[in-house]
């Protein structure tokens, strides 16, 4: 197998406290308890058995002071893997992961899960570990576990939401908003066009939204730009220039200083990084 694509280890927590951790693959933390952390910012608090879902190039931070462990030791598990090891989006009838666990700016990027489940994911993960050694088998083994991992992860991830929308009143009215965003968002990234079409002034539109999803309007667009950034460059061949005039960018020098910004590094070295998708390799035979 080869270990650069896919990896587990076992990081103290205190290590993920001191400054934010950016990760270069699709990885899962597993921790237990009274957990707060922040995701590319935004903060989130669990306080049950953890599994948090982070896409290329997101960044984590463990907020100190807090008292949550994985295992008695105080680790987390984190798990990685590169998409050329595992492509979430050729698998996606299998899993379903893609939109759901990665890739999506408007839900929770954790799941807290039952002791049960916790326990079958750990039972796996213990299972990959025992095959993470060179033989002709060990890497389509080690795939099938990662699938299974991702798959009982989605249907919990799917309950969960059922739960979150059957108890929460404003669920219609987000909606719309998340509609307006997937419609509008290339051409329209002022806030006072999303409040116009609540009949709110800006700063009310503001608030309701940010006790909604922790964000502000003005976070959910830009990230909405940032992620379809990143869905072009891993799952096409168009270029940085192209991408850009799509995005309705002024220019791919205006593009690329946005893209840094906001994700760490210049669009070619996320493509140079990522990789380009099985998938839109397979589009061009």
């Amino acid at each position: 197998m080869n270990r650069e694509l896919f990896s587990i280890q076992s990081l103290k927590t205190e290590e993920l406290a001191a400054s934010a951790y950016r990760v270069e693959y699709y990885s899962l933390l597993l921790f237990k308890g009274d957990n707060r952390f922040l995701v590319d910012g935004v903060p989130y608090r669990s306080q049950s058995h953890t599994i948090l879902f982070l896409a290329p190039y997101q960044s984590f931070r463990r907020l100190s002071g807090e008292s949550g462990e994985s295992g008695e030791s105080g680790e987390i598990r984190l798990m990685q893997f590169h998409g050329d090891f595992y492509c979430i989006e050729y698998h996606k009838k299998e899993v379903a992961c893609n939109g759901l666990l990665f890739n999506n700016i408007y839900l929770s990027p954790h799941i807290e899960v039952a002791e049960g489940l916790w326990n079958e994911v750990m039972s796996i993960l213990e299972k990959i570990n025992e095959h993470n050694r060179p033989d002709t088998y060990f890497e389509a083994i080690v795939k099938s576990y990662l699938q299974l991992i991702l798959a009982l992860s989605s249907k919990a991830k799917v309950e969960e939401i059922g739960k979150s929308e059957h108890a929460n009143p404003n669920v219609g009215e987000m909606s719309r908003f998340v509609e307006l965003i997937e419609k509008h968002f290339i051409n329209e990234r002022n806030v006072s066009f999303y409040a116009a079409a609540f009949s709110l002034t800006t700063d009310s539109f503001s608030k309701k939204v940010k006790k909604e999803f922790a964000k502000t309007p003005s976070q959910l667009i830009q990230e909405r730009v940032t992620l379809e950034a990143k869905k072009l460059l891993h799952l096409t061949y168009k270029s940085v220039k192209e991408i850009a005039a799509a995005l309705n960018f002024e220019d791919e020098f205006y593009f690329s200083r946005y893209f840094k910004k906001n994700v760490g590094l210049s669009p070619a070295r996320y493509r140079e990084k990522t990789g380009i998708s099985i998938v839109a390799k397979k589009s061009m035979e």
